[in-house]
This record gives C-alpha cells, sequence and structure tokens, in this order.
C-alpha cells in the first residue's frame, strides 16, 4: 500500500456530479434493481452444527462479481459448516450500504469505493458520512476498465465521447464512479454525453441494438456480458492513449494501467491499453472473528478450486491495494501466511494506505 491517496482529486470533487442523492436512504439498496431481479443462491440450504446462514452480496449476473462469488459459496460450504446465501445486487456503493446497515455479513466491492466509504470522502452520500465499520478482508483481482463502443460510432478516443450516449453502469455503482472520474480527467462533465444506467448485460443490449454508443463495464476480463455481446455483434474496445492513461493516474491513485490482451474477445486482435481497480472483499466489524477467520482460511488455502481469475487471486497478493483498515481476524490469516507485516491496515485510521 503506498503512503499518500491523492489529495487533488477531492479538490477536483469529480463525484459531485453523480447526483445519487439519499442513496443511502433507500436503505442500503443503491442505484437500479440488479440484473435477474434480486437473485440469490443458496437461500434454502441449513448450515451444519456449529455454522451459520452467511450473506454474501455480489453484482448483477452478467458480471465476474457474481459468478466468483458462486465459486467463493462451493468453496466456503465444503471446508466450513456455513452456508453462503449469494445475492446478486448493483455492486459496490450497493454493497457498502449493506454492510453497513449489516444486511450483509462479506460483499466484493472496489478498493476505491472502500476508500471512500471508509475515510468519508469522494462520493456525496460519503462525504462527512464514513463508513468506520466498513472492515477489509483481502483484495482479489484487477477489473478492468472497458469501454466498449460500436465500431460505426466513430469513437477513437476518450474526447470523442462528447455528444455521444454513454452508458455509465449502473446509477450509483462502482462502474459508475470510475466513467465519470475518466471521463472527468479528459475534461468531459455529465453535461457533454448523454448518460445511460443499466447493468452490463442490459447495456450490451443497447450497444447491438444501437441505442448507445459506447457503454463502460469494469470485470476482470473475461467479462460474461462481453464474451455474449462480441459472439453476437461487432464491438470495438477503446484503448485508452498513454497521455490520457497517465492524466487518469494522476488525478486518482487507484487506478493502475491494464491491458485487455488480444484474443480475449471475439473479434478484438490487438492489445487493448486501459486502467483498472482492484476487486476486494469486504465486511464488517460485528462479524465475529471465528467467522472471517473461517470464511478467509477456506478461500485462500484452497485457491486452487478457484476458475475466476485464479491467476490473479492468491495469499501473496491478497493485501496489494488494500485501501482501508482490515478485519483483525482476517489480517491476522496473512500474516500467519507471511503476506506481508505492512499489511494489516490497523495502524491508523487516519493513516490508510493506498
Amino acid at each position: 500500500m503506498a503512503n499518500d491517496v491523492t489529495d487533488g482529486y477531492d479538490r477536483r470533487r469529480v463525484l459531485k456530479a453523480v447526483g445519487i442523492a439519499g442513496a443511502f436512504g433507500l436503505a442500503g439498496c443503491v442505484g437500479e434493481e440488479p440484473e435477474g431481479g434480486d437473485n440469490e443462491s443458496g437461500g434454502d440450504q441449513e448450515p451444519e452444527e456449529g455454522g451459520q446462514n452467511v450473506v454474501w452480496d455480489a453484482g448483477g449476473t452478467g458480471g465476474t462479481y457474481y459468478p466468483l462469488s458462486g465459486e467463493f459459496k462451493t468453496i466456503v460450504e465444503e471446508n466450513t459448516p456455513h452456508v453462503l446465501q449469494v445475492r446478486s445486487t448493483g455492486a459496490s456503493v450497493e454493497n457498502v450500504g449493506n454492510l453497513e446497515n449489516e444486511e450483509a455479513d462479506f460483499a466484493l466491492i472496489q478498493n476505491d469505493v472502500g476508500y471512500f466509504a471508509f475515510n468519508g470522502t469522494g462520493l456525496d452520500e460519503f462525504e462527512g458520512n464514513p463508513v468506520e465499520t466498513l472492515r477489509g478482508v483481502a483484495t482479489l483481482y484487477p477489473e478492468t476498465i472497458h469501454i466498449i463502443t460500436r465500431p460505426d460510432a466513430g469513437i477513437e478516443s476518450l474526447e470523442d465521447l462528447e455528444g455521444t450516449t454513454v452508458n455509465t453502469g449502473d446509477l450509483g455503482s462502482g462502474t459508475q464512479v470510475n466513467a465519470l472520474q475518466i471521463l472527468d480527467s479528459v475534461g468531459l462533465s455529465q453535461d457533454d454525453f448523454e448518460e445511460q444506467n443499466t447493468g452490463f448485460s442490459q447495456a450490451g443490449d443497447q450497444l447491438q441494438d444501437g441505442d448507445i454508443d459506447a457503454a463502460f463495464i469494469v470485470g476482470g476480463w473475461p467479462v460474461g456480458a462481453v464474451e455474449e455481446l462480441a459472439t453476437t455483434a461487432e464491438i470495438d474496445i477503446l484503448n485508452i492513449e498513454q497521455e490520457d492513461r497517465q492524466t487518469i493516474l494522476e488525478g486518482a491513485e487507484w487506478f493502475a494501467e491494464d491491458t485487455i490482451p488480444a484474443g480475449t474477445y471475439d473479434g478484438i486482435e490487438e492489445d487493448v491499453d486501459t486502467v483498472s481497480v482492484q476487486a476486494m472483499i469486504a465486511t464488517h466489524e460485528a462479524v465475529d472473528d471465528a467467522l472471517v477467520e473461517d470464511v478467509t482460511a477456506a478461500i485462500f488455502d484452497n485457491t486452487d478450486s478457484i476458475s475466476t481469475k485464479a491467476d490473479f487471486i492468491s495469499a501473496d497478493t491478497a493485501l496489494d491495494g488494500m485501501s482501508f483498515e482490515m478485519h483483525p481476524a482476517a489480517a491476522a490469516y496473512f500474516d500467519e501466511q507471511g503476506s506481508g507485516n505492512e499489511s494489516s491496515g490497523n495502524e491508523s485510521e487516519n493513516e490508510t494506505e493506498q
């Protein structure tokens, strides 16, 4: 973790334009109803003796969070007495709200959204209202920014998005947060384009039907919704030029450079340069140590059972990009694994590292 998260970003207040007024007043249900409705898996199972029913919030069914959470469910249930109820949600921002309200025990979120929430900054709903009970468990893999465009839309740079119709992701989602950060970095405000807000699968349908010109999709490649779209329609993925990437990185340090390899999606025959954030597992301070230890150990002792993003998920890298205070049971597990002594995130709430 690096020492200082940029203050310049706070001054710019990129996301005051998000306009998610009263988001957490909606009982933590930020954003549009997730794809497929209130999808849940595991709700009818009963835990074994000594186990608990664990609520695990994922994301939309067309992204990476939901299928990966399904794999975590299988691993945890095979190696502990607990049962995971995996829920489809609007992802990061909504998931933070559910953790704050103790309506979920664990959730997948983006590390930047976790930083905003814990420190009470960056987003209007967090500004001055830090989610001090939020705790980190582990970081997982890069969440790559995909900017999908219609081939006939004539979009060759971020600046070309001016005057177009752009789906920036579910209202209040981490995807929308990232999209508006990136567009602001090149001088585009929400007045400069027509914004649409849906989940990944619906965005794919909009692109295929010609209803939008571009869509931001954030997830570890390959993203299922993009794979499906690429098999049924011609798409382009916008290559972010070096100068724009550098501008993005200077504005928000939680971004990192990333590349979507050629051949990841049908019709994409060259590497695509872009940026990414980190996906991570979060919990809250009221979840007891034994449960956090059980879940953390089950996942990271059995990473060979993971197929989604398997090349990235490891105890050796589970502290990279940890952007806020960790749950003590998770910190203790990784200390035992020798994953680093700087990892606990518990040194001081005022010295959170990114």
